[in-house]
């Protein structure tokens, strides 16, 4: 199985506390015990920033770093300024927008050809790296 990228939403979904437990929320924590998964530092700031929200997850502060504690076990890519002018490049090249274009990057720099996410075209290809909607992610849409 390739490396695949795990963006923001697919966290969140996992995180998601409510009850009854929702759909999304089983296929995403279903998702995320594959191996070879990866994130990135942006994802993780992203994710922190829902799960603070009163409006979003509203997670009070020992449920977010728990939930932090485990997506911290995945392999994090950093944001670097190379990083930066990749997202730059591939922001400018297929029209999408920068936070898109920053996970793409940092799917790139660790040799990641899917992301799991809920954006962007399914099965396109973005400089070698597919957004993938196939499988049991494909049932989130």
């Amino acid at each position: 199985m390739p490396n695949a990228f795990v963006d923001t939403n697919v966290l969140v979904y996992a995180a998601d506390e409510s009850l009854p437990c929702g759909r999304k929320t089983r296929i995403a924590r279903e998702l995320l015990r594959q191996r070879d998964l990866y994130l990135s530092a942006q994802v993780l700031n992203e994710f922190t920033v829902t799960a603070r929200s009163a409006t979003k997850l509203n997670l009070g502060a020992q449920q977010e770093q728990e939930w932090l504690n485990h997506w911290l076990l995945f392999p994090v890519a950093p944001l670097t300024v190379e990083t930066f002018l990749r997202a730059l490049a591939i922001h400018h090249r297929y029209q999408i927008s920068h936070w898109d274009a920053l996970i793409l990057a940092s799917a790139r720099e660790l040799d990641c050809t899917v992301v799991y996410s809920e954006d962007l075209n399914h099965g396109q290809d973005y400089d070698g790296v597919k957004w993938d909607k196939r499988g049991r992610w494909s049932l989130l849409m």
